[in-house]
């Protein structure tokens, strides 16, 4: 049910295909940590990042190395996570419109949820009766029942759900009780609006706020509701009172992650002001200022298996993670060391954190080069890099040098279309292929250092070549050598080429490669790393995804037609000749100067060149090649080609000049002139 929908949606759709340029294990969290989760029984914390990649570490203290292993699915930011059933499974929401279930303990994905039409934002979780909510940008709030949840496999998820609707903006934050009996959103609408889940029916709109509804809270029997919000304020709600009993002023600037004690007597709060506070609910005078992160609050985890000494873990939009003691906090409350004045400053209770999951660097900043195949990128700690697109890795660390100067210093004056494009959402570098601009460069094979066998110099689609290469390990692309021996060649372009067992003949990416096949817009059909491609279910899932432009060159090896220029040629005003008729000519836009000025050299000024080459040659092969090579130096010799008043370089290819010379609209105009000697 759910493969034939994808079939649909291929068929229907403009479908692009994406990659990810990354270290095959990425141990370290590359960006922002947008959620977390505890499971205290083993030991370990849950990371869910702006990296897309959920992560699984060790809080064992005595450990080198926390990283256990990476949950990787989603194709974009994860939002939010939740762990149920006593922490066999994971449920996680992304903005790459899926909710995905996972076996936690193994860290494999079960089973995607395509249910929401936009950014999955928020989860909230019912211990007590297993049920999960998920809501996001597309408005709507889902209900899942987890024990159906962790039934479904691969191909079998359709699953029908309850919805709880009448949200008029998008969703950012949720709650639900451990009971089951209540749950709540807040979104950009402002107001927190209240259902019973087991009903489905709308309980109440709580008004308030004065912005972004960004994190809440609810108490075991779903009595009581905190909410933080961007507006700076938290506020605690009686729902049976249906108001708001008291407004927390705690924080300068918008509060995003909440987490309260048992007894909902104190609450933890954090945000924009990069500040985590602890306040007496009861007694708001008493806060204590625990500790200072170095970048915005997004999520908080209380570790209450910490006792006596509780923990609380904290993640920013930086990619590193702090365990912060609380150790201290009932002496410093009961010793009156707190802020009774609210413009004075507070002294941290912690200033070094008790543990730290380190993070890693996220790319911030690229430039493709004019050879439109390196990428020069500068990440978070400033380190300057330089990427390969066609062999999908890293080519060079190239330190902290000055980002505009390396740009200038790799510049060549060469024009390449362009033929993907860049996204940097993740921190790492997806590159993107559309069936509009993905065939647009073609580039000789000396030019792009690859070397024939037969030593000859082919033109090469960039685009074509990538695509063969991630899709190389796909049964369907490789060719079955009986079809070789029957005597079948491929005819590109008039040249007759063998055709190629397995990708592309001349270079491979990184089996470990994420391929994204999605919808332009960004909807996923389906993700797999490329040396899997040969799997069963991902040979047939791709058997349904893969659109038919990317079939023809990966499976029917045709490759586009060239691109074709069309340009004037005319005699310089210098040359004294009359200008002639405008006569459009037309050519390959990899055409080199060179070739233009022999065409005038033989068929315009006309000279006798047959007098002046040997042909005193009875092989007259060896005589036409050096009539060839002849005619070539003698034009070079005598002719000048020119636009815009430059002499050209008889090495520039024409795109080239109509890129960096011409620069105007209209058909490109070349003149010529004879050398004076």
């Amino acid at each position: 049910m759910a493969t034939h929908h994808r079939q649909n949606a291929a068929g229907r759709r403009k479908v692009q295909v994406s990659y990810v340029i990354r270290d095959e294990v990425e141990k370290h969290n590359r960006n922002g940590v947008n959620a977390l989760q505890l499971d205290p029984a083993l030991n370990r914390l849950f990371t869910a990042g702006r990296d897309s990649i959920i992560r699984i570490w060790s809080i064992n203290q005595h450990k080198q190395d926390p990283y256990i292993a990476s949950m990787e699915h989603h194709t974009d930011w994860v939002n939010d996570i939740v762990l149920c059933c006593n922490g066999k499974t994971l449920i996680s929401a992304s903005s790459d419109t899926t909710v995905k279930v996972w076996n936690a303990h193994k860290g494999f994905c079960m089973s995607t949820l395509r249910t929401h039409k936009d950014y999955v934002k928020a989860l909230a979780y019912a211990k007590d009766k297993e049920l999960v909510a998920s809501a996001g940008l597309d408005r709507q709030i889902f209900l899942w029942d987890v024990n159906t949840l962790t039934a479904l496999t691969a191909s079998n998820n359709t699953v029908t759900t309850s919805s709880l609707s009448g949200n008029k903006d998008s969703i950012y934050s949720l709650a639900m009780n451990q009971l089951g009996t209540v749950i709540v959103s807040g979104s950009t609408e402002k107001v927190l609006r209240v259902w019973d889940p087991r009903t489905c029916a709308k309980l109440m709109k709580l008004k308030g706020h004065t912005d972004n509804v960004k994190s809440l809270l609810l108490n075991r029997d779903g009595t009581q509701c905190l909410s933080g919000s961007s507006d700076g304020t938290i506020r605690l709600w009686s729902l049976g009172q249906q108001r708001c009993i008291a407004t927390y002023r705690v924080h300068d600037e918008g509060v995003w992650a909440l987490q309260a004690n048992e007894a909902f007597t104190h609450i933890y709060s954090g945000g924009r002001d990069r500040k985590i506070y602890c306040t007496d609910l009861r007694n708001p005078d008493i806060r204590v200022l625990i500790c200072e992160e170095k970048a915005p609050v997004l999520r908080m985890e209380l570790d209450r298996s910490a006792d006596p000494s509780p923990a609380i873990w904290v993640s920013t939009t930086k990619s590193c993670v702090n365990k912060w003691s609380l150790k201290g906090m009932h002496n410093f409350r009961a010793s009156g060391d707190y802020d009774n004045d609210c413009s004075a400053p507070l002294t941290p209770l912690c200033t070094q954190p008790e543990h730290a999951i380190k993070g890693g660097a996220s790319i911030i900043q690229c430039h493709i080069l004019n050879d439109k195949r390196h990428i020069l990128t500068k990440d978070t700690n400033n380190n300057v890099a330089y990427w390969d697109v066609l062999k999908a890795c890293k080519g060079e660390d190239l330190g902290k040098v000055e980002f505009d100067e390396e740009i200038k210093k790799r510049f060549k004056m060469v024009y390449v279309p362009n033929w993907f494009s860049v996204d940097l959402k993740t921190g790492m570098l997806t590159i993107t292929l559309d069936e509009s601009d993905c065939f647009a460069a073609w580039v000789s094979a000396k030019d792009a250092g690859f070397t024939s066998p037969d030593g000859s110099d082919p033109k090469l689609n960039l685009g074509g070549l990538l695509l063969q290469a991630l899709l190389e390990v796909w049964p369907r692309t490789h060719i079955n050598p009986m079809e070789e021996e029957e005597g079948e060649v491929n005819h590109v372009n008039g040249e007759q080429e063998s055709r190629l067992q397995k990708g592309n003949g001349y270079f491979q990416v990184p089996p470990h490669t994420p391929v994204i096949f999605g919808e332009a817009g960004g909807r996923t059909l389906f993700r797999l790393l490329c040396r899997d491609s040969g799997g069963e279910t991902e040979s047939m899932l791709l058997n349904e995804t893969v659109p038919q432009w990317v079939i023809d060159i990966t499976v029917d090896k045709n490759m586009p037609k060239f691109n074709k220029i069309p340009f004037y040629l005319q005699p310089h005003s210098s040359s004294g000749a009359k200008t002639l008729k405008k006569d459009r000519l037309s050519a390959s836009d990899m055409l080199q100067v060179r070739k233009v000025m022999e065409h005038v050299y033989e068929k315009i000024i006309n000279l006798d060149t047959e007098s002046q080459t040997t042909s005193s040659s009875t092989n007259e092969k060896p005589g036409e090649q050096e009539k060839e090579e002849d005619v070539a130096m003698l034009a070079e010799e005598k002719i000048e080609l020119l636009c815009q008043d430059q002499v050209l370089d008889p090495n520039m290819d024409l795109r080239t000049v109509k890129h960096f010379i011409w620069k105007s609209g209209g058909d490109l105009t070349l003149h010529y002139r004879q050398k004076s000697t």
